[in-house]
């Protein structure tokens, strides 16, 4: 480890050593858990005896600040970084600021490896053994040496001209979105591009319009923001349109895959949509989360593509479809707010990791991404109509399933009343990981049921995972 001591004169050996050794562990210079050098190696390169760092570290052992291992060394003790005289949150004038953001929940968290159950319902996840390695594995190589011969200089913060490109043919083909490379944004995630988009369009107290039950963590930005944020009811057709108050500067909805029910939105209510967004000079912001999965009827386009006056700005990811890890995300402006959200991208973090924006764009121009969709359609189709049966069969005197022909999550809402808590308590402890819809309601009434995933549950445990389901219900009555 690199120890930076410095003896002045040859008075008080032990004591300089001493205080700079404790001032350094303190300070946390030297972190918990590192190795000192040994006492003659140190003694050597300080000139001093050895008995002197010998003596030092038995005093500071003594106080805690070190520990001695015996046939290892002497290190750190991980207690020893003394905090006592740094400033408290409480003595800060931003405190009240802190504690605002410190209060706020963190929803919709996935569990880690050692917490996750290991047959889990989880939604807007996806099992690793679907992932395409040797394929990515090609086009990360092709990245490196794309990077060797880069030009070492930041890239730009819209993003790779060949990625963006890539995308814009990408989601012409798949969802319709009339757009070119030019319109296009790469964000870290979709989470970037809402934020990127909602800190250029709002202020505090700007009134944000969403649909309830809806995204906690996007609402919980908004929050974060100053926005006044109102909830607004959804039907079988989507969101109450006619509900959307006046004053409205933003509208966030998920038009082709409700979330969390899951019902798509009806073409009225599209258009009613874009002409009420229209009247009063707001921006929709439409979160195509997962909607490359369909299962049922003529696929439905993207609201942007029904939009001929520059009001929707379109936000994707490929956390669904590929992996969470990889956080790439994109958005497609409108004219009107292009130029200011790009402002604020480069604000924020100037540009996304040039390394997988090179490998994703080689992905989806060598037809990788459309051919794993395509794998994983297929699996999900089976998972689906696997759970669609119990749920029509074993499990219909609980559950009523909401209507819906895409993505890879559906809504079961209770038919009768039922301990949703407990049903996932117990289910835990049965190694089952069930997730409640009731998180996702904040001014319409609660409508309690489950929000079940089935991107990340393998087939083959799907039928003794929801054995497990109804025979908790069946006891718990």
């Amino acid at each position: 480890m690199e120890l930076h001591v410095v003896i002045k004169g040859r008075k008080d050996l032990a004591e300089q050593l001493y205080q700079q050794l404790r001032t350094a562990i303190e300070s946390g210079q030297l972190v918990a858990g590192s190795q000192l050098p040994p006492s003659r190696l140190l003694a050597l390169q300080l000139g001093v005896s050895r008995k002197t760092v010998s003596d030092t570290y038995a005093a500071l052992t003594y106080e805690g600040l070190l520990v001695g291992k015996i046939g290892r060394g002497t290190f750190v003790n991980a207690w020893a970084t003394r905090r006592e005289h740094l400033q408290s949150a409480a003595d800060l004038a931003c405190a009240a600021n802190l504690a605002k953001w410190q209060a706020l929940p963190a929803p919709m968290g996935h569990p880690n490896r050692e917490t996750r159950p290991s047959r889990d319902f989880i939604g807007g996840a996806t099992a690793r053994s679907q992932f395409p390695q040797d394929e990515w594995r090609r086009c990360t190589l092709d990245a490196l040496r794309r990077i060797s011969q880069d030009s070492g200089f930041y890239s730009r913060p819209e993003g790779l001209p060949a990625l963006r490109s890539a995308i814009a043919g990408h989601i012409a083909f798949s969802r319709g979105v009339r757009c070119s490379e030019d319109d296009i944004v790469v964000t870290n995630g979709a989470q970037q591009a809402l934020d990127l988009i909602a800190r250029v369009v709002l202020e505090p107290g700007t009134v944000v319009a969403m649909e309830d039950p809806g995204y906690p963590p996007v609402r919980l930005m908004f929050d974060a923001m100053g926005a006044s944020v109102v909830g607004v009811p959804v039907d079988e057709h989507g969101l109450r349109v006619d509900l959307i108050p006046d004053g409205t500067r933003l509208i966030y909805v998920t038009p082709s895959h409700q979330f969390p029910l899951g019902m798509p939105m009806s073409v009225p209510r599209r258009e009613a949509l874009l002409a009420r967004a229209l009247a009063l000079g707001a921006i929709v912001i439409e979160d195509d989360y997962d909607s490359e999965f369909r299962y049922e009827g003529r696929p439905t386009d993207s609201l942007q593509s029904m939009d001929t006056r520059g009001v929707v700005a379109y936000v994707g990811t490929f956390s669904k479809t590929l992996l969470p890890e990889l956080r790439l995300g994109y958005t497609v402006l409108p004219p009107a707010i292009f130029g200011a959200v790009l402002k604020a991208k480069q604000l924020t973090d100037q540009h996304s990791s040039t390394l997988p924006q090179w490998a994703l764009a080689k992905f989806i121009s060598e037809g990788y991404l459309l051919k794993h969709i395509r794998r994983c359609h297929g699996v999900y189709t089976g998972r689906r109509e696997r759970i669609l049966q119990r749920l029509a069969g074993d499990l219909s005197p609980w559950f009523n399933v909401v209507p819906t022909v895409a993505g890879f999550h559906l809504a079961a809402l209770c038919k009768v009343p039922v301990n949703i808590p407990q049903l996932i308590q117990r289910a835990r402890e049965a190694d089952v990981g069930l997730y409640p819809l009731s998180v996702f309601f904040h001014d319409t009434p609660v409508r309690e049921g489950l929000k079940i995933g089935f991107g990340a549950i393998e087939t083959l445990d799907i039928d003794p995972a929801l054995d497990v389901v109804r025979d908790i219900l069946r006891q718990i009555g």
